[in-house]
């Protein structure tokens, strides 16, 4: 699947506010104005103003609208979540070129907040896959214990785990030592 690199890097945001989810011992990665603060640098989401508590609890209320969006079972689902999504940000497509990109669309309104930002922007990178019919590469982790998401862009759509070298070896390190015990076991 091709994708630009505006919508690569919106997914990629997705993937990471998705993954700041608490889960079983893993706490909130967004709980705090600090928490979001280190979000938006590390994604490089542009135009973002003074954050606030309030900035927090509408970028968390965006996180669940994406998880509902990767937990959907069908087509037609993801895309009425998706449209009510992107309606609710107010969606105003526009060119832009800055920080030295070349031209891109932005989806957000100047001056948005980052929580419509990234709903404007997720929600369209998100509707592109589902337009595309990929909506199965959005995934969750099969490692048992891993509920981190992520999106499949192999070529083959084979990729199993959120990554392949903690949870992926993690568990064929596992099952290979499985399979050791059970040779040592079974007399010969």
């Amino acid at each position: 699947m091709q994708i630009n690199h505006d919508t690569q890097c919106a997914l990629d945001d997705v993937v990471d506010l998705l993954n700041t989810a608490p889960d079983g011992d893993t706490p909130d990665g967004l709980a705090t104005v600090a928490d979001l603060r280190d979000y938006v640098q590390r994604n490089n989401l542009s135009g973002v103003g003074e954050l606030t508590e309030s900035d927090v609890a509408a970028v968390r209320s965006v996180r669940e609208r994406f998880a509902q969006i990767f937990a959907a079972p069908d087509a037609r689902t993801a895309s009425e979540l998706v449209n009510g999504l992107v309606a609710e940000a107010g969606t105003t497509p526009q060119l832009t070129n800055h920080d030295g990109y070349d031209w891109h669309v932005h989806y957000f309104a100047p001056g948005a907040s980052v929580a419509r930002h990234l709903a404007a922007d997720g929600g369209m990178a998100l509707a592109f896959i589902i337009v595309a019919g990929e909506q199965d590469r959005l995934r969750r982790c099969e490692a048992p214990d891993c509920p981190r998401a992520f999106i499949d862009l192999s070529r083959n759509r084979s990729r199993r785990y959120c990554d392949s070298r903690t949870c992926g070896n993690r568990l064929h390190v596992a099952a290979y030592r499985a399979r050791q015990r059970e040779s040592a076991d079974t007399p010969g």
